[in-house]
């Protein structure tokens, strides 16, 4: 009996994890992102979570799914985060706080190395006031770096490398995530 309830359970996700687009909170993050030879998949998405608090709806798009986190972070592929705000609570002194938190735990308290670039990404939130709806896209793009959009407008924001790709993406899908819940359902266990 035990078997045919896991058996079920691992269907459902699958299932679940074949779905074009997923709607969450009300928000409906759509089957794929970007253009031409641009263009990732909707590989998972969730909701961050504070303190029992529903902050933001984040999805998760590859070039390909994938449910290996290490892979996701260290394979030079493209790779994007969607967030839309969906709290009031959400401030760009906060979000700028919680960035860079997350930064300090996915590089195990070593920063200094990539300071510069943390202070360039964390500036695509001091821009003006977040209000719920926005929309930040943080794209990282295999030859060129990593780029943001907030509600689909371009920011000026190029940051090359791979290593800060690594370090960016390994806050939502590394060893230290802040938030596991979160982690699981971007690589697409059970939407």
């Amino acid at each position: 009996m035990k078997q045919l309830i896991m058996l079920l359970g691992l269907f459902f996700c699958y299932i679940g994890s074949t779905i074009a687009q997923i709607t969450i909170h009300g928000v409906t993050l759509p089957e794929k992102l970007g253009r031409e030879d641009k263009v990732c998949i909707l590989n998972g998405a969730g909701v961050k979570k504070h303190y029992f608090m529903s902050i933001y709806v984040a999805g998760l798009y590859l070039k390909n799914k994938n449910t290996d986190p290490h892979a996701i972070i260290y394979d030079d592929q493209a790779i994007v985060v969607r967030m839309q705000i969906i709290s009031s609570l959400v401030t760009k002194e906060r979000m700028c706080e919680s960035v860079r938190e997350g930064f300090n735990k996915s590089t195990g308290g070593n920063t200094a190395p990539i300071q510069k670039e943390i202070d360039m990404i964390v500036k695509i939130f001091q821009s003006e006031e977040i209000k719920v709806g926005d929309v930040f896209d943080i794209w990282y793009i295999p030859g060129k770096g990593v780029m943001a959009s907030k509600n689909s407008e371009k920011l000026d924001l190029l940051i090359p490398g791979l290593y800060f790709k690594k370090s960016l993406f390994d806050i939502w899908l590394g060893d230290n995530s802040a938030d596991i819940e979160l982690k699981e359902s971007m690589l697409g266990f059970c939407q």
